[in-house]
């Protein structure tokens, strides 16, 4: 009989999860909804998928901490309201001076970790390491654990039909093969 390793069934999404999924609906949000697209530069795309990985900073961070032995907790503060509320702060004092296209770049990171939360919340790998929401005012671990027993094959596969499904809808709406 093989023995199963236990990470073989961990569901969360991937890296390349968090980065696709926030590309793509600000994206779709500045082709069909968006009124001043002209603050929705493919920079402002670029920018939402650099954000949909910034709450898990706190690994590179442990990382480099524990060279000093110190250590931080993951989905802890970076993975609550409070971390994705700072950026909202610059963005409306931006939006304030007229300066709507920088507000933009804040308000899409804002998003990005919202969303980054939110998946994670719904696909965390186990109910012992989900998010703690109210960190620090809180140490209790939220998550429904939507996809119980995949395997990361699953994830990756999920992540390549992500990807098609939005290379086709922009060769569709944006002809990309024409700049290749």
């Amino acid at each position: 009989m093989v023995q199963k390793n236990t990470e073989d069934f961990l569901s969360m999404p991937f890296a390349v999860t968090h980065v696709l999924a926030s590309i793509i609906l600000v994206d779709l949000y500045r082709d069909y909804f968006a009124k001043h697209k002209k603050y929705f530069t493919l920079h402002t795309i670029f920018i939402a998928g650099f954000a949909g990985l910034l709450p898990d900073i706190d690994i590179p961070l442990n990382w480099f901490l524990n060279i000093f032995g110190l250590s931080i907790a993951h989905r802890a503060f970076t993975h609550t309201p409070f971390f994705a509320l700072i950026f909202l702060i610059p963005a409306f004092i931006l939006w304030h001076k007229k300066k709507h296209k920088e507000a933009m770049y804040f308000f899409v990171i804002c998003f990005a970790i919202f969303l980054h939360i939110l998946l994670d919340y719904l696909f965390v790998s186990d109910y012992t390491s989900g998010i703690m929401f109210f960190y620090p005012l809180s140490n209790t671990i939220y998550g429904l654990n939507l996809l119980q027993n995949v395997t990361p094959k699953f994830f990756a596969g999920i992540d390549a039909i992500i990807l098609l499904a939005w290379l086709w809808h922009e060769e569709i709406k944006h002809k990309i093969s024409d700049f290749i």
